[in-house]
């Protein structure tokens, strides 16, 4: 189903405009506070009680994705959907795509969950990825080229923040990986030598118009990202329009309808290959909540009700800080949230997590500043206080 403008604050069927969304977590939680701040109703579906996004919304749905009882509740209150994250199951947002406008829809969320799928639309939108081979049998695993490697083993399903990739240096290595993800289908990567990783956040309307965030320059640890970095000259000019033009291109080719964001890899000649895609907004997206006149969830509520899409400003330099459970494990109470506070240009952003664990996503912290060298020196200064490697 296709969408309709949907405005904040109006009527449908006698109840305040509701907007849904599949899942819980914290980019859920944003989602809702984006689109009650515009004056919408919002529901949930999640089966955590305890969820991010469930506390914090007029509804809760506490069903599985599956359920079909709960989908049509979801149904019944949304006059939209949206899912927060990548492995909603497709074939509920098929269900729901039937009765309501669903963005991102199903058939872009499946491909943006299969590896091998989501190489193959780079490669026909004309965006180069890294080599690669698709390994799903023993004879597959044979015919790999000795070029590939060394190489990094990912599944193509259900791999995020670094899980269900191996890295391998021989064919034994590599027969050993495949075997020890318990031989489900995966993808062969070429390791390259990389330079620096960035990402790209675009909002496409129903309409096709599209707008973006400027290039994020990334630093991840252990897989998952600990630092973005977004100021004028992060990145050469042409290298950031290039990045812009083929999230741009990705995004066109799914006829995509959201908020996607696109992660590349630097080489070390400064050529750029594609990483991965993700169908909603993103953790390296966060900056844009206190660094630009809208946020990726501003933009994902205006794309779902079908509001005009403007082009987003960027008005203070940048650094992102991810706030990982490590960090609560290491103080024996709260982490020193008064010092860092204090710090000028400092902004807490915590998700009503209730247990922290390491590598969990707890919160993050966005600085924003009148200068570059501003904003870092805040930042280092902050990550110390808090036990951040500095950067």
């Amino acid at each position: 189903m296709t969408g309709q403008i949907i405005l904040p604050g109006s009527s449908i069927n006698g109840q305040l405009a509701t907007l849904g969304v599949m899942g819980g977590g914290q980019l859920g939680r944003m989602f809702v506070h984006a689109a009650q701040r515009m004056g919408y109703f919002t529901a949930v579906l999640d089966p955590d009680p305890a969820s991010p996004a469930g506390l914090v919304s007029h509804h809760h749905i506490q069903t599985s994705y599956l359920d079909e009882q709960g989908l049509a509740q979801l149904m019944q209150r949304s006059a939209a959907i949206t899912t927060e994250f990548e492995n909603v199951p497709a074939p509920a947002l098929l269900t729901l795509g039937a009765h309501r406008p669903v963005a991102p829809a199903a058939d872009a969320v499946a491909i943006a969950q299969d590896r091998a799928r989501e190489k193959a639309h780079f490669v026909r939108c004309g965006v180069p990825c890294a080599p690669y081979a698709v390994i799903e049998t023993a004879e597959q695993l044979a015919a790999v080229k000795d070029e590939l490697l060394p190489g990094i083993v990912k599944t193509t399903r259900l791999g995020y923040d670094g899980k269900g990739q191996i890295r391998v240096k021989t064919r034994t290595e590599l027969a050993a990986a495949w075997d020890e993800l318990k031989q489900v289908p995966c993808v062969l990567e070429k390791m390259l030598p990389l330079k620096a990783e960035c990402s790209v956040i675009v909002a496409r309307g129903w309409d096709g118009a599209m707008v973006n965030f400027p290039p994020q320059l990334n630093l991840h640890r252990d897989g998952i990202l600990a630092v973005t970095q977004v100021y004028p000259d992060n990145m050469p000019p042409a290298l950031s329009e290039q990045a812009v033009k083929a999230t741009k291109s990705i995004a066109d080719g799914l006829q995509y309808v959201g908020v996607l964001c696109v992660e590349f890899f630097v080489l070390g000649d400064d050529s750029l290959v594609v990483n991965e895609m993700a169908p909603r907004p993103h953790n390296s997206g966060h900056y844009t909540m206190d660094a630009c006149d809208q946020s990726q969830f501003d933009l994902q509520v205006k794309t779902l009700a079908g509001l005009p899409l403007v082009q987003p400003r960027q008005h203070s330099p940048s650094i992102m800080l991810n706030l990982l459970g490590d960090i609560w494990l290491a103080f024996k109470d709260s982490p020193p949230w008064d010092e860092v506070l204090a710090l000028p240009g400092t902004h807490l952003h915590l998700y009503g997590k209730l247990k922290a664990s390491k590598g969990r996503k707890m919160g993050h912290l966005n600085i924003t500043g009148a200068s570059e060298a501003e904003v870092r020196a805040t930042a280092l200064a902050a990550a110390k206080l808090l036990g951040i490697a500095p950067f």
